[in-house]
């Protein structure tokens, strides 16, 4: 009866896991997960898209081309106000002179 014991606790104790493995494996899981969700975290701090992604061309390509959406609020180039408002005197003096005639 002897031997059954002694065979049987061997056998556990083979079939057993290390405390001190199994306690390094939770602790590089454990480890893996923080930086992981560290990681998360500052991806979802950014933007959705990075900085200048809207400017490029195949963005920009549609809005060019459809002019109720060129001439939109936020998306009218504020200059182009400027320009309209100033008197081009070279164009008033040519059609000025083209009516004298």
């Amino acid at each position: 009866m002897k031997f059954i014991m002694e065979f049987a606790e061997d056998l556990i104790l083979r079939l057993m896991e290390d405390p001190v493995e199994r306690d390094r494996h939770f602790r590089e899981r454990l480890y893996a997960v923080k930086d992981r969700c560290k990681k998360t975290k500052e991806m979802w701090s950014l933007p959705l898209r990075p900085y200048g992604f809207w400017t490029f061309e195949r963005h920009n390509a549609q809005i060019f081309s459809d002019s109720k959406i060129s001439q939109a609020q936020g998306r009218r180039d504020p200059y182009d106000d400027l320009l309209q408002n100033v008197p081009n005197t070279s164009t008033s003096h040519s059609s000025s002179t083209s009516t004298s005639k």
